[in-house]
């Protein structure tokens, strides 16, 4: 009789091995798919601004024009032209070239400069403008005999995603800095098996407090002492309001989505009662140095408090008791209590620190705004809980991880971002939207079920 033949041992290890590492990474690994996708899609011609226009003319004008020579910089009048010329005469000067103009403005305005050159007897060598303004300032060139005959170079244009973009990439970090910012404490109040539903109300009272300080202790004029005890005031309000709801929470047994239901209505009217209904924006410039300056590598200054507060409860939650005590309490309550953890205590500090970080999320978007309104931070709750979700914290509590959040908040951003960039209205990305975290708590509650 034969030997009854079984699956190899090693067999049921890689299984293991597979399915952990799914759990583990699966969402980093839709994150990067979602961008492989739009960086696909939005593949197409890219046209370099800016210093970059400036540096890739360079090369191909040093190329084709003699040393030496006198290059003329035409182009429109705007900001992002006027870099370009500078950088590009700045360019000319080292490789030895002598750069005139630049001469600026509307088609009038070129062709009666490019007349004044020509009166001059100068000789030009080429003229250098932007793939923009190149069209006009052939046309015009046509028009005056003697530079008829002189090229015009612009900058080479190049084959790149749009997704993939270093501005708009920046641009993705940027617009769920305030999001991800939040959904670190909303991670630890889920992991409790809680929720927060006034996250959103806080970032607005955040802001409006903030302003409303700034604008009574000078406005405009204010100090940075002033700002910042403004911004350290406005958090330490949502703290407390954070700490209003734990107390509730923990002190009355009403349930968390009632309790901060309750909280997210009265923040919202007090916010609305500070500002009078309006926006207020008697705030000073350097308040935006936070929300608009990038002074790391270019990085947004932003997004650098982002990492910092990410890697701060990555810590807080694999490396210290009282993360252990937190997974302790929303994977059984009651057990946790029995072995001796302070259960209130532990509930109390995550619905604070949801608060305090809120409170950041809304100083963080005034800085971007330049303002507080009582109307910011609306449906944000839904968004920090959906990237929460879809970065793998169980809704029933005792599961998830901090980083994982961070790539949920990215496939928001991403999705976003990428359904902006291909023409889909706003409409059809909410159901997206909505379809993404319905899949999201989908898989989780099969993966409470236990399938696979």
């Amino acid at each position: 009789m034969l030997p009854r033949l079984s699956s190899p041992p090693n067999r049921t290890r890689i299984q293991q091995a597979v399915s952990q590492f799914f759990s583990n990474y699966g969402m980093l690994l839709v994150l990067l798919l979602l961008c492989t996708y739009y960086a696909v899609v939005t593949l197409e011609e890219q046209n370099p601004r800016g210093a970059d226009a400036a540096e890739a003319l360079l090369d191909d004008l040093t190329a084709r024009v003699p040393a030496g020579g006198t290059v003329l910089i035409a182009t429109k009048a705007n900001e992002e032209d006027r870099v370009f010329a500078a950088a590009l005469a700045e360019g000319l000067r080292a490789a030895g070239y002598t750069p005139a103009g630049p001469v600026e403005g509307t088609p009038q305005d070129l062709r009666q400069a490019l007349e004044a050159v020509a009166a001059q007897g100068r000789p030009i060598a080429a003229i250098a403008t932007t793939r923009d303004n190149a069209a006009i300032v052939r046309n015009l060139q046509r028009q005056v005999t003697s530079l008829a005959e002189t090229p015009v170079l612009t900058p080479a244009s190049y084959r790149w995603p749009t997704f993939l973009r270093a501005d708009n990439i920046r641009n993705v970090a940027n617009q769920i800095v305030v999001i991800a910012i939040i959904a670190v404490g909303m991670t630890m109040v889920i992991i409790t098996a809680g929720i927060d539903l006034s996250v959103g109300s806080l970032i607005a009272l955040s802001a409006v407090v903030a302003a409303y300080l700034i604008q009574a202790m000078g406005g405009t004029e204010a100090g940075t002492g002033a700002m910042l005890l403004a911004s350290a005031a406005a958090i330490l309000l949502c703290g407390l309001v954070g700490l209003f709801s734990g107390f509730v929470i923990t002190r009355f047994r009403v349930p968390p989505f009632i309790a901060t239901l309750g909280v997210m209505q009265i923040a919202s009217g007090l916010a609305y009662i500070i500002s009078e209904g309006k926006s207020i924006s008697a705030i000073p410039d350097g308040y935006v140095w936070l929300g608009r300056g990038a002074d790391l590598f270019s990085l947004p200054n932003a997004v650098v408090l982002m990492i910092l507060i990410y890697a701060g409860a990555h810590v807080l939650m694999t490396r210290t008791t009282l993360g252990r005590y937190i997974y302790a309490v929303g994977g059984n309550e009651e057990a946790a209590r029995l072995s001796g953890i302070r259960v209130h205590a532990v509930l109390v500090f995550v619905y604070v620190v949801a608060g305090l970080l809120a409170g950041l999320g809304g100083i963080v978007q005034a800085s971007q705004l330049k303002s507080g309104a009582p109307t910011y931070g609306l449906m944000y709750e839904l968004y920090v809980i959906a990237a929460v979700v879809i970065g793998g914290t169980s809704l029933f509590g005792g599961e998830g991880k901090i980083l994982g959040t961070l790539i949920g908040a990215f496939i928001i951003a991403v999705i976003q971002n990428g359904m902006n960039l291909t023409g889909v209205e706003s409409y059809t990305q909410k159901v997206v939207l909505g379809f993404v975290i319905l899949g999201a708590v989908l898989l989780d509650m099969l993966k409470k079920r236990g399938l696979r």
